[in-house]
């Protein structure tokens, strides 16, 4: 297509973040429209395309793919649907958008790394939408330039204020932790070769088996040491905050946004009641840019190695949780597509 055109997209889950992604495409961001929604849910689906001009509701990826209105895919389901849907995007050479994860576990990841690679060129960008935020970019461009001399520790807090209901001690690392995974592999441009991880006496706003909250250690292939506090069930709001300490000088992201104030008795400002009030610029700008790169016929972004390695070091990550020993990230040689 030419940059002119409007890309039509189908999105594929119309869930919590399928639908979201459906009123930003719809409402916020410029260049594209929701040609088609898929989800299994037929009733929902065909209520989110009554209420859209000129889209079609389906229950099968693969017939939303083969619409012709339909020249690039958002990826919106659940992690386990990603696999089928992304190779029946890759057999239609369709651009796309698919939300983290790549999928579920790194031996289906490799498997889809290894059908994009066969076609010679990209089509995905992976969903990690912290690499579009303004601070993380502002901090990303501070180590790009060597402002604070060479890296040497990232320091992380990722805390929710309640984990919903089923929550595992898995999820707390593939749902929660494979954003500083993502971030870690990003800023430092290095690979995490071992995950270890510690499990402190549990807090009493965590469910009935959940080790909350936990504290997990990275190490890279370049020598640094990564460390993150999770804790899902804090109670208190949604924050995300970054320090990396390097050679000369330490930079902080996160630490608070919008409005301090000083009244009568009172000083501070508000918390982040969830993720989406906190990353809703950032997935703005995230699928703004998919879109303009696509409109451009190009990709760009995280890529299925991305999403693979996450995979790799996510699994690390369980097996660290369970076993309480370190545990080393294996991956394949990185392919030349990818470098």
């Amino acid at each position: 297509m030419t940059s002119h055109e409007t890309l039509g997209v189908a999105v594929i889950g119309t869930g919590r973040m399928g639908a979201d992604h459906v009123r930003r495409i719809n409402e916020v961001i410029s260049g594209a429209r929701v040609a088609a929604v898929v989800d299994i849910d037929a009733a929902r689906v065909k209520r989110l395309a009554d209420g859209i001009e000129g889209c079609t509701a389906y229950t099968d990826p693969a017939a939303a793919m083969d619409d012709p209105g339909v020249d690039a895919v958002l990826i919106a389901s659940p992690g386990p649907a990603h696999e089928a849907a992304l190779l029946d995007a890759f057999a239609r050479d369709l651009p796309v958008l698919c939300e983290k994860p790549l999928t579920p576990d790194a031996a289906s990841a490799l498997r889809v790394l290894e059908t994009e690679q066969a076609l010679g060129h990209r089509r995905v960008q992976v969903g990690f939408m912290r690499r579009y935020d303004a601070d993380y970019r502002t901090l990303k461009s501070l180590l790009d330039q060597g402002t604070y001399g060479r890296p040497l520790m990232l320091h992380n807090k990722h805390r929710n204020p309640g984990s919903p209901p089923g929550f595992t001690n898995a999820m707390m690392v593939n749902d929660s932790l494979v954003h500083e995974i993502d971030v870690t592999r990003w800023l430092l441009e290095e690979e995490i070769t071992a995950v270890r991880v510690l499990r402190p006496a549990p807090t009493g706003n965590a469910p009935e088996g959940l080790s909350d909250p936990q504290l997990i250690l990275f190490e890279t292939a370049g020598g640094q040491v990564v460390d993150t506090e999770l804790f899902v069930n804090c109670g208190f709001g949604y924050q995300v905050s970054c320090e990396a300490v390097c050679e000369g000088g330490t930079a902080r992201i996160g630490d608070d946004h919008g409005v301090f104030s000083n009244t009568v008795g009172h000083w501070g400002g508000a918390i982040t009641p969830g993720f989406v009030e906190r990353f809703e610029e950032a997935y703005d700008r995230q699928v703004q840019r998919w879109v303009n790169a696509t409109r451009r016929g190009e990709v760009e972004g995280p890529s299925c190695w991305d999403g693979y390695a996450a995979a790799a070091a996510c699994e690390a990550g369980v097996r660290a949780q369970t076993t309480g020993e370190r545990v080393a990230v294996e991956l394949i040689e990185r392919p030349a597509l990818y470098r």
